[in-house]
């Protein structure tokens, strides 16, 4: 690989913030992503993605400046330049006419690559056929999503827009709650080893007139004294829409009726219920219902229970 300088378009002397900036700018173009029929726009991201893994690396790019690595972030031939690495007897066997002397390869190996191996950079010899880590991801990056009431219930998509501009849909998914996260691989911040991922959390906003009550759905209903009285059909809103509830003659205020399914889908793929609560409303100052009670009496001790 060639001088990771050229590669990011940076100067030498060029600051962090300078090359993360040139870095993720490349990324963001030649990602294989947005490039799927484009090879080298996958080669030259590769190339892009290694040559900010050595600058990024404060030490990788200190000893790249010194000329003791490579692009690649191997180290370069000790031999080059015609030195002697053995010193000026030219072996490693010592000076004079003894006979060859004990001696440790390691120890000649760790001085010519400056400890390598014992500082885990490669294996062996100071990093020749070593395993490097891969490149970090991008960071994740959170977000919160306020869902309608109604919304959630019925599982309807929801858009959300990113921070880069761009918009997803959303499918609920059954069971959904306050609190619910949602990934979007791929959809954080750009790293050396690729993007991070969306982390979408649910938040189920209140309703003017229903409540949430596990997987079924509550609402306190007013009748007139005439429905109570009489029963009859009653219209009832849910969060499907209007229906007709059939009120029972001589209904109660607190009376409870249950609507079967129209409640929120639970994670098996079952809907819970609607239970709406029968609230008679009475009429203020109605000289006619004033009138009708005057001469009315009821002769039952309907408080008989809590003596």
């Amino acid at each position: 690989m060639s001088d990771p300088y050229s590669i990011l378009g940076v100067a030498r002397g060029a600051s962090e913030a300078e090359i993360k900036k040139a870095y993720r700018k490349l990324a963001k173009e030649l990602h294989p992503d947005t490039n799927q029929n484009n090879p080298k726009a996958a080669d030259r991201f590769a190339q892009v993605t290694q040559a900010y893994d050595l600058l990024s690396d404060a030490q990788k790019r200190a000893q790249f400046d010194r000329g003791e690595i490579d692009g690649q972030g191997q180290p370069r031939n000790p031999f080059a330049g015609g030195g002697n690495p053995f010193g000026a007897g030219g072996s490693p066997f010592g000076q004079g006419g003894g006979g060859p002397q004990s001696f440790d390869m390691g120890d000649i190996f760790d001085g010519l690559f400056g400890g390598a191996r014992n500082r885990g950079v490669g294996g062996g010899f100071g990093g020749f056929g070593g395993h490097q880590a891969p490149p970090q991801k991008g960071a994740n990056v959170a977000y919160r999503l306020n869902v309608p009431f109604v919304d959630a219930a019925t599982l309807q998509q929801q858009r959300i827009t990113l921070k880069d501009g761009k918009t997803i849909d959303l499918k609920l998914p059954a069971g959904v709650e306050t609190g619910t996260q949602m990934k979007l691989g791929g959809k954080g911040d750009f790293g050396p080893g690729g993007a991070g991922d969306a982390i979408v959390t649910l938040q189920i906003q209140n309703h003017a007139h229903f409540t949430r009550d596990g997987d079924h759905v509550r609402l306190e209903l007013p009748i007139s004294l005439i429905e109570a009285v009489k029963g009859g059909p009653v219209r009832v809103p849910t969060v499907d829409g209007a229906v007709m509830l059939k009120v029972p003659a001589g209904a109660t205020s607190g009376q409870v009726m249950r609507l079967k399914g129209k409640g929120f889908t639970k994670k098996g793929g079952e809907r819970g219920d609607q239970l709406v609560t029968l609230m008679i409303d009475l009429p203020k100052d109605d000289a006619a219902l004033a009138a009708f009670v005057e001469g009315w009496a009821d002769p039952r001790d309907i408080r008989a229970d809590m003596a």
